[in-house]
């Protein structure tokens, strides 16, 4: 178990966190990628585990009762969401979710139910959205290949992007660190190295201004995840999430722009209403 988290205080500048940055974004794109290519139950287990982890880090993060119990209603969703996420089953998938986050909201006191409830949802739904997109008919590999370079790709450039050029803070009040010049240069990049992954990949060249347009969108909701995931540290006086991995935190500090884009993707797929949700992120 990890230390507790960290008080909010002030970024350190520069370049001083790169190391153990480079060091552990290193492993877990190694452990992301090598599970990806393997898939089924391997790919499975690894965001059964980041799904696991998302929950007990928000359930410590807010505090509140019971969390004892918080951490095993949150376990089952993000069981049942992985197991009916390699089926494709959203509707069952979510009454689960609502259940047990109702069921967290119940233990947890007055002044933490919502919260409660929102930290269930919070872990299991990515877990749901990225199985059954590696499980669909047709390009599944691909179209999470895609989300990994599209995330990958914003936040790199949006690190290095808004440390080089620098200028006006996108939202102080939520993320000291973060720029326009970096948001903008993370989502134009991340956009640009989805569509590069679908190409090399052998997706659908013609649909390259859909799939572009698609991975704008996705890349600015990524952003967005990692503002709320701020805003929810923020709230509760925190800096990190957990210390579970150097140099980044906590999963949530980590996955937070892919939780968000990762549960967009899977959204198309719904709304679109085809037999393949990975195939409807490529195909128009």
């Amino acid at each position: 178990m990890s230390a507790p988290p960290k008080k909010a205080g002030a970024a350190s500048g520069g370049f001083a966190d790169l190391g153990p940055r480079v060091i552990s974004a290193v492993v877990m794109v190694a452990a992301a990628a090598a599970t990806l290519y393997v898939g089924g139950v391997a790919f499975t287990l690894f965001w059964l585990l980041a799904g696991l982890a998302l929950n007990w880090e928000w359930q410590t993060l807010i505090g509140g009762e019971r969390r004892e119990w918080r951490f095993v209603l949150g376990g089952v969703a993000v069981a049942i969401a992985a197991l009916l996420g390699r089926h494709g089953l959203a509707a069952y998938a979510a009454l689960a979710a609502a259940g047990c986050g109702a069921a967290a909201a119940a233990l947890a006191g007055p002044e933490r139910r919502l919260w409660a409830a929102a930290g269930v949802i919070y872990a299991s739904a990515p877990v749901f959205a990225v199985c059954w997109l590696r499980e669909s008919p047709g390009p599944g590999l691909l179209a999470i290949a895609f989300l990994f370079a599209l995330v990958w790709g914003t936040d790199v450039f949006a690190y290095f992007g808004g440390r080089l050029i620098g200028g006006p803070k996108l939202w102080p009040r939520v993320s000291a660190g973060k720029t326009w010049s970096g948001t903008i240069t993370g989502v134009l990049s991340g956009a640009a190295l989805g569509l590069a992954t679908v190409w090399l990949g052998g997706g659908p060249a013609l649909a390259s201004v859909q799939i572009f347009a698609v991975g704008l969108v996705a890349a600015a909701v990524s952003q967005m995840g990692d503002l709320a995931e701020s805003s929810v540290k923020r709230r509760f006086g925190v800096k990190d999430s957990s210390r579970l991995i150097p140099g980044h935190g906590g999963v949530m500090d980590r996955l937070d722009g892919f939780i968000f884009a990762s549960v967009f993707a899977a959204a198309i797929g719904l709304a679109r209403g085809d037999a393949s949700a990975a195939a409807n992120l490529f195909f128009w």
